[in-house]
């Protein structure tokens, strides 16, 4: 959905997880259905089991474990990011029985925690669908959380052998994947669309599925923006780590003066300048977001681009009466925004704030213009140290 995949959201949005079973409807699939229920049931967060007219089921709880929180934070930082899901399927989130509700959800490990943690005292199935440990909004962008797969796993799952009505509830924000006609003309269930939120649930269920105004409306608040921080950072700096050392290599070799005095001066600029460019990006980008002029999140990351730049180079008191400091100057107002502005650009797959269509649209001016403001600024700061 984003250039750089990094689709991971708050993981607050209205998602429930489930176990990969295969219905055993004399397709064959006894054996495949067997193994996978074993798989989801020997899960670390699995409480227990529970028995339904297709076999034992996972069971889960409303309460969280040390080692989930733990998952959270090692997500929340890239650590084996993709492969925080749990195992697609059904899972009885207390003590369901025929007649409770179906919630439906991707299999990404963090929803599922949010969504289990939002139900406390309640009897819920919850079906997983297999989004490759993708959220629901990034997962029906992709295409991942949809129409096909929501038919397929209501019937690998035994689904209508397990409860006796025909209904899903479905998150709100996968609606841009699933086409509920078809949905209902495929498996007979009938999909309804919850809130967006798991905090929101209780109160749907109880006014008999029914949402309130509120509960429609997307928001993107500092507190989700700002938890989506470490991530981008990190998968920011990880470049870094080979292009500031050959910075400052190349500024030491091609500089006026000896090795260490024109790596100490272009060199340590030069790095200073990418990681506040990476800084402006991937974390006051996310800080100031509703504030920064512009619609685009690339025309955001660019006017933070041109502030840091602006800064560092009143800092470093570049002489602009000669042309190195000229060029020097023209290069770093190129190559930070340039930075700054993809950089911000990873946003667009976090929040509602965009379509998918409207990013497609952004990055085909965009990423143009960011690769040739970047290549140009480059040449112009390695012309500056060979002329000066």
């Amino acid at each position: 959905m984003n250039k750089m995949n990094n689709c991971s959201g708050s993981g607050n949005e209205f998602e429930f997880p489930i176990v990969q079973t295969e219905s055993n409807c004399g397709c064959g699939s006894t054996a495949k259905y067997a193994q996978n229920t074993v798989l989801a049931l020997n899960q670390s967060f699995v409480s227990g089991s529970i028995l339904s007219s297709a076999g034992h089921l996972p069971q889960v709880s409303s309460a969280l474990r040390w080692h989930d929180h733990w998952g959270t934070i090692k997500a929340r930082f890239g650590v084996l990011r993709m492969n925080y899901s749990v195992a697609p399927g059904i899972y009885a989130l207390g003590n369901p029985d025929d007649n409770s509700p179906v919630l439906v959800t991707a299999n990404y490990k963090m929803s599922f925690d949010y969504l289990r943690e939002a139900l406390p005292g309640r009897d819920v199935w919850i079906l997983v669908l297999d989004t490759k440990g993708i959220n629901v909004w990034c997962a029906a962008g992709k295409g991942t959380f949809g129409t096909d797969e929501l038919v397929r796993r209501i019937e690998s799952s035994g689904l209508s052998s397990i409860v006796s009505h025909r209904k899903l509830i479905l998150p709100q924000l996968c609606a841009p994947g699933v086409a509920a006609h078809k949905v209902a003309k495929l498996s007979g269930f009938k999909v309804q669309y919850g809130p967006i939120r798991a905090e929101d649930l209780p109160a749907y269920l109880d006014a008999g599925y029914k949402a309130t105004a509120q509960m429609r409306i997307m928001t993107f608040p500092l507190k989700e923006r700002a938890v989506l921080i470490p991530l981008e950072l990190i998968e920011a700096l990880k470049p870094v780590l080979i292009i500031a050392p050959i910075l400052f290599i190349l500024s030491g070799i091609m500089g006026p003066a000896g090795f260490w005095a024109n790596a100490s001066s272009y060199g340590f600029f030069a790095v200073l300048a990418l990681l506040s460019a990476i800084a402006g990006g991937a974390a006051f980008n996310a800080l100031l977001l509703p504030y920064l002029p512009g619609r685009a999140f690339s025309v955001k990351g660019l006017s933070i681009g041109i502030v840091i730049a602006l800064i560092l180079l009143y800092l470093r008191d570049i002489n602009l009466q000669a042309w190195p400091g000229r060029i020097e100057t023209l290069s770093w107002l190129l190559i930070i925004p340039a930075i700054s502005a993809y950089l911000a650009m990873n946003f667009t797959g976090c929040s509602t704030y965009t379509s998918l269509s409207g990013v497609k649209r952004e990055m085909r001016w965009a990423l143009p213009l960011q690769i040739a403001a970047g290549a140009i600024g480059l040449v112009t700061w390695v012309g500056a140290i060979l002329i000066s």
